[in-house]
């Protein structure tokens, strides 16, 4: 509906150019807005506001020419100027029964759109170090990298989704000396426990495992227990192959996959940190000072210059990052989008810096960061703060467990990825209206109860007269129901221009309340044939659309609850 208002208008604005009232050359770009009241018709345009000023009149005047110059469309039932110059439209029945067709026409690419136009997108989410199980910060970034990805994909992209393993550094040693300390017989209460020791169950679970000669898959090839608790070399290799499976596992639970493994330990052996560092230089944004080499990141906007290869020859933090996130670029990842926890939002800055100085052509804004915030669990009013086998954190398995992957992904992207979430097990297990996912997924299990009940009476259903007897369902109830199907285009493309897939389960819920308030006060087995048919064409026109948006949230549509 907003794309032929808009081309409507467009053509408008060319009938002006052509006779005179309007100069040539390209406008100022106009918005087509849903209005807030529909008091006030269903769209709005500010187009003659904005080019009032290029035509020489008043924008009310402008206006008025525009509205005298818009081609006639069945789907117009009238058009008014108000306040200052803006265009308000009052569409027809006819534009609610297109998009009720529309819906059946596209079945499941109902909603979708060409705005990526095949170019390559890389979402980067979840990139845990492989030292414990997935907590719910990662379910968070997991739930909301991967429906960052669908919605993409759903808007025209070619998505890439990647997993970038933090495979090295102090975690990974610390892994390590605490799986030995294990297998040398310690626990985290005795003498001798590593300082910055891990203590949940699972490293037990892992240094017996290894002791046993056990044979781990991962990647494709196998790594096996040495059995040697003093090599802690092997120790290492295979502590992080374990729990590489066991995140893998997690995140299978969980719906979510991925097409690209990326091992941080690859930049080192593959000489990527060293090339990268040896361009900056190259490239003049660098200088030594006490020892240590520094990059210019305040020449692109950082607050300080900061340190690349300390004193001691090592590298800081976010060398490899550059490094890493180069490498997206040689790949071919026209758009890079990075889903962090917001205790990263520090390094951001230099990250980027890093890479303008590479002075390889990558653009200023690239690559793109969605951060979230912190989860908060609850049960029976009180915080959950401990798992048992992670030791110091609820895991994300423990929420799958307690509560269901449909419920667990539900929650973790129904806020804005920027708020602070509270997760309420009682309310993601509760079978109530209460429960937004449980009441979603209620609407589309009441449509297909419908359609059994169908078949139970022996009665008929033609799609096909119901979608041509539309007019029927003129009801206040119905009209809402088709209002709110015709706005899901939007959203999606909404969610997929701010990287904000909540929006998606916010539409959800408003779809859902408006069938379940035309549920309640309607009847649609009835004996008119006609009206039957339409109110069954409208009904299944809300499953298909219900079903659409609980995929791109990864969240299954029940058909009987």
């Amino acid at each position: 509906m907003k794309d032929s208002l808009h081309s409507l208008v467009l053509r408008a604005l060319d009938a002006l150019r052509a006779d005179g009232t309007l100069p040539a050359g390209d406008a100022p770009a106009f918005v087509i807005e849903r209005t807030k009241s529909r008091d006030h018709g269903d769209f709005a345009t500010n187009a003659a506001l904005l080019l009032a000023k290029l035509a020489g009149k008043k924008p009310r005047d402008l206006a008025a020419a525009l509205v005298a110059a818009l081609p006639a469309d069945a789907g117009i039932a009238k058009v008014e100027i108000a306040g200052p110059g803006f265009i308000n439209f009052f569409l027809s029945p006819a534009a609610y029964h297109a998009e009720v067709q529309r819906v059946f026409a596209q079945g499941r690419c109902y909603g979708s759109g060409k705005a990526g136009g095949g170019h390559t997108a890389g979402v980067e989410y979840v990139s845990a170090n492989p030292t414990g199980p997935l907590h719910v910060g990662h379910g968070r970034a997991a739930a909301i990298g991967d429906c960052i990805a669908r919605v993409l994909g759903a808007n025209g992209w070619n998505v890439k989704r990647e997993f970038y393993y933090n495979d090295a550094g102090a975690q990974i040693d610390n892994l390590a000396i605490s799986v030995q300390a294990r297998a040398l017989g310690k626990g985290p209460d005795d003498a001798g426990w590593p300082a910055d020791g891990y203590r949940g169950d699972y490293i037990k679970d892992v240094a017996q495992a290894y002791l046993d000669g056990a044979s781990v898959e991962v990647d494709g090839h196998a790594v096996v227990g040495a059995k040697d608790a003093h090599d802690l070399d092997a120790i290492r290799r295979f502590a992080v192959a374990w729990l590489r499976r066991e995140q893998n596992a997690d995140l299978a639970a969980f719906g979510v996959g991925f097409d690209v493994y990326f091992l941080e330990s690859s930049l080192y052996a593959d000489g990527k940190v060293e090339e990268t560092v040896r361009e900056l230089v190259a490239h003049g944004h660098t200088y030594e000072e006490g020892g240590a080499l520094w990059l210019r990141t305040t020449d692109f906007g950082d607050d300080k210059d900061r340190v690349m290869r300390k004193s001691d020859g090592t590298y800081t933090y976010f060398v490899p990052d550059v490094a890493y996130h180069l490498s997206k670029w040689q790949r071919g990842y026209e758009r890079a989008i990075t889903e962090l926890g917001s205790d990263h939002h520090g390094s951001l800055a230099r990250v980027k810096a890093g890479l303008q100085a590479l002075d390889c052509g990558i653009p200023k804004g690239w690559p793109e960061y969605v951060l979230h915030q912190m989860v908060t669990v609850m049960r029976g009013g009180e915080e959950v703060k401990i798992s048992k086998r992670a030791g110091s954190y609820v895991t994300l398995r423990d929420l799958i467990d307690e509560v269901g992957r449909d419920a667990t992904r539900w929650f973790l992207i129904a806020r804005k990825s920027d708020s602070q979430l509270v997760f309420d097990i009682d309310l993601a297990r509760a079978q109530t209206n209460d429960n937004p996912v449980y009441y979603v997924q209620y609407a589309h299990a009441r449509v297909a109860s419908v359609m059994r009940q169908l078949g139970e009476r022996r009665l008929e259903w033609s799609r096909d007269n119901g979608l041509a007897k539309l007019d029927r369902l003129d009801g206040e109830a119905e009209q809402v129901v088709m209002s709110e199907l015709s706005r899901y285009g939007e959203v999606v493309e909404a969610a997929g221009a701010s990287l904000e897939p909540h929006l998606i389960a916010t539409y959800l819920r408003e779809l859902a309340a408006a069938f379940h308030g035309w549920y309640n006060t309607s009847q649609f087995l009835v004996d008119d044939a006609d009206l039957r048919d339409a109110r069954l064409a409208l009904a299944a026109a809300v499953r298909q659309v219900l079903a659409n948006g609980l995929d791109l949230l990864g969240v299954s549509a029940p058909e009987s609850m």
